[in-house]
């Protein structure tokens, strides 16, 4: 349905340390990359991050935020220890979200612009 998201960033090689650490736990790498861009996927580029002069600000009660699948709980913790040690912030500890779905197993962190980010496994 949905092709590729954007984010910007005022700092790309902060950026590339943050995701290439918060996104390979759910088997995202960077495909692409040039001097004013990043693109992450698993088989191909869908999450892009631009070196932008003014990324939109980050607005925690917005609503606004982007969610990954993965495999496994594991992979969960793994993402949201990875983001927290590469320059995110914590939005949310690793746990169960019943009021989300019996098995909504998530973590949600910040990027290091602000933007929120969720990773989510639906099954034990």
């Amino acid at each position: 349905m949905i092709h590729h998201v954007s984010v910007g960033t005022r700092n790309l090689k902060a950026a590339r340390r943050f995701y290439d650490a918060a996104l390979a736990p759910i088997g995202y790498k960077c495909q692409a990359e040039g001097t004013e861009y990043l693109g992450y996927g698993a088989e191909s580029p869908d999450f892009w991050v631009l070196a932008v002069k003014h990324p939109v600000a980050a607005n925690p009660e917005s609503g606004l935020h982007f969610c990954f699948s993965a495999e496994s709980r594991k992979a969960v913790d793994a993402f949201h220890a990875a983001a927290l040690k590469s320059g995110g912030a914590d939005n949310g500890k690793p746990g169960l979200r019943k009021d989300y779905g019996e098995n909504y197993y998530a973590a949600f962190a910040t990027d290091p612009e602000g933007y929120r980010l969720e990773v989510y496994c639906d099954h034990a």
